[in-house]
């Protein structure tokens, strides 16, 4: 089921749902850490759960012959299979996430095609971070740079447009597209307004629901939806909500996802 459909039927019977987000198990690791974590949660009935992308990263090795060499490595691969492992295992709707950061064109249109075998209908595309060795994001050469592209190319699919557009009368997919927004605006981002006509093109490129950044002052959702709606974005808007589990989180979200924490949770929570 499309994610747009499940929020819809939601809207429909006033019932509201929830979801989860899920990292990939390690390189490594086998699927029980993860089907353990849902295993706790789905008696509760969450809506669909959310599978996150980790690009890869670059690390030195050292040779037998004492010379390094640089290497590419992704530290948490298997998005595409632990979605289909959850949706086989559990019948729950999963939404692989898929990022610009790193891969050609041709690379995200094997990962579509992946998906579409697999049955996974819903797919929610960002940018990405950048490697911990750049100082700005730098795109593949042939991939893009923005999500708006991703979206795009995404969307093309779904019309049976492929990349190389040398195969006529192509399988068309059914891909339901969700997209990132920032309630606190993107860290890149001069500030919010420039923020929302980002997320504004998105949308026009294909997109059809919105899961925000993480946010722990309800006021400013409030206010993100109202600056939406009046930038004429229309879709279904989910507000991202992060639990507290140390108090080292204090600390380490604002600095990682660039967040506010009110001063009311900070003391409740310290």
């Amino acid at each position: 089921m499309r994610v747009i459909d499940i929020i819809r039927q939601a809207e429909a019977n006033r019932a509201p749902r929830f979801t989860i987000e899920l990292l990939p198990p390690l390189k490594g690791d086998g699927t029980q850490g993860v089907f353990s974590a849902i295993d706790t949660l789905v008696e509760y009935g969450p809506a669909y759960i959310n599978v996150t992308f980790q690009r890869e990263d670059e690390k030195l090795v050292e040779r037998e012959d004492g010379l390094w060499e640089r290497r590419v490595t992704r530290r948490r691969p298997g998005t595409v299979g632990i979605s289909a492992a959850i949706m086989q295992r559990y019948g729950i709707e999963a939404v692989p996430h898929l990022i610009c950061g790193g891969l050609s064109r041709y690379d995200i249109e094997d990962a579509l095609i992946d998906m579409d075998f697999l049955g996974i209908e819903n797919v929610l595309a960002l940018r990405g971070d950048s490697r911990r060795t750049e100082r700005r994001f730098a795109p593949h050469p042939d991939g893009h740079a923005y999500a708006d592209g991703l979206v795009r190319q995404i969307a093309a699919m779904n019309e049976g447009e492929f990349v190389d557009g040398e195969v006529e009368n192509c399988h068309k997919t059914h891909f339901c597209i969700g997209v990132a927004g920032y309630p606190e605006k993107h860290s890149e981002a001069p500030n919010l307004a420039t923020d929302i006509d980002n997320l504004r093109r998105k949308i026009d490129a294909g997109a059809e629901y919105i899961v925000t950044q993480m946010c722990f002052d309800n006021q400013r959702i409030f206010e993100f939806i109202d600056r939406c709606r009046a930038a004429g974005i229309t879709v279904p808007i989910v507000p991202g909500l992060k639990p507290f589990t140390t108090k080292a989180q204090l600390t380490v979200l604002p600095q990682t996802f660039h967040v506010d924490l009110p001063e009311e949770l900070v003391a409740a929570v310290a």
